[in-house]
């Protein structure tokens, strides 16, 4: 089931038709994957009226933004593209590590992303998020598992020269990310996606610059969301991203191999977008 938020209101999705849903996106899946479905169905059984991509807004506002980091060669590029060191740490092995970032600054599909004022190397980053349908403390990677709601298409924005500084502090990235995040253009429900061999494709204006696929995750979804919680809570709604793609996810990954700023950073006017079979497609413009 594909549940999105359209100017018209929260809605399940069949092909270019749309039915309405009772409730916000956030509170169905605060319901839970099996009563969510339901309430799906029962919508489906009201009059469809067609949608437009210019309708399609945020999916909806998660309490918490988890952004880890899984793919082994974008770890590889990105440290000799920001950190001028080479190969992967040891330590990353260890577990699926994460930083929080900016909830309050979510952009949905099609939204254009400001430039921060002092960057002058902006860049995008294909990613895939799980979004959590129930609450959960220290749980094990099965329970995870079943607390999986569905799936998302996510653009970390990042301002490379800025997140090269800050990170030489040990804090990890503050300013160089936190000013915007992109997901959408829907929510995918977890039925839906038994396998998560999932092509992954991003193009800046039209040119395919990476491609990777989901089975390159070093950590599962479940790991992350078991990890996430050790210790800690992990609430329904929150969101977890899987990190950048390898195989040119990222330009700064491209930068790192290159050894130059080739292909160049985003400038305003540009337009990222996000494939991902099955998920769909997330379009981002920075102004």
């Amino acid at each position: 089931m594909r549940l999105a938020t359209l100017r018209q209101g929260p809605a399940v999705l069949d092909g270019t038709l749309a039915h309405l849903l009772p409730v916000p996106v956030g509170d169905l899946v605060r319901l839970g994957l099996e009563r969510a479905l339901e309430v799906g169905e029962t919508a489906r059984r009201s009059e469809p009226f067609p949608f437009t991509e210019a309708d399609l807004l945020l999916p909806y506002k998660p309490p918490s933004v988890r952004d880890f980091v899984t793919f082994e060669s974008h770890v590889e590029g990105v440290r000799r593209s920001i950190d001028h060191a080479a190969g992967v740490p040891e330590a990353w092995y260890d577990a699926p590590q994460f930083y929080f970032t900016n909830p309050h600054a979510l952009y949905g599909p099609g939204q254009p992303i400001p430039r921060p004022v002092t960057s002058r190397a902006l860049d995008f980053e294909m990613e895939v998020a799980c979004v959590v349908g129930v609450d959960l403390r220290s749980a094990s990677v099965e329970e995870a598992e079943d607390a999986i709601f569905g799936y998302t298409i996510l653009n970390d924005w990042s301002a490379r020269d800025l997140q090269s500084r800050e990170m030489q502090v040990g804090l990890g990235p503050a300013k160089s990310k936190d000013f915007a995040t992109s997901f959408g253009p829907w929510i995918v429900t977890a039925d839906e996606l038994p396998s998560l061999a999932l092509d992954c494709k991003a193009f800046v204006n039209d040119v395919l610059v990476g491609h990777d696929n989901l089975t390159s995750m070093h950590f599962s979804f479940a790991e992350m969301v078991a990890h996430a919680s050790r210790d800690s809570v992990v609430l329904a709604g929150d969101l977890l991203a899987s990190g950048t793609t390898g195989g040119g996810g990222c330009l700064a990954e491209l930068w790192g191999r290159h050894g130059a700023q080739h292909p160049p950073p985003l400038e305003p006017g540009d337009v990222v977008r996000l494939e991902v079979e099955r998920l769909g497609v997330l379009h981002g413009s920075v102004r």
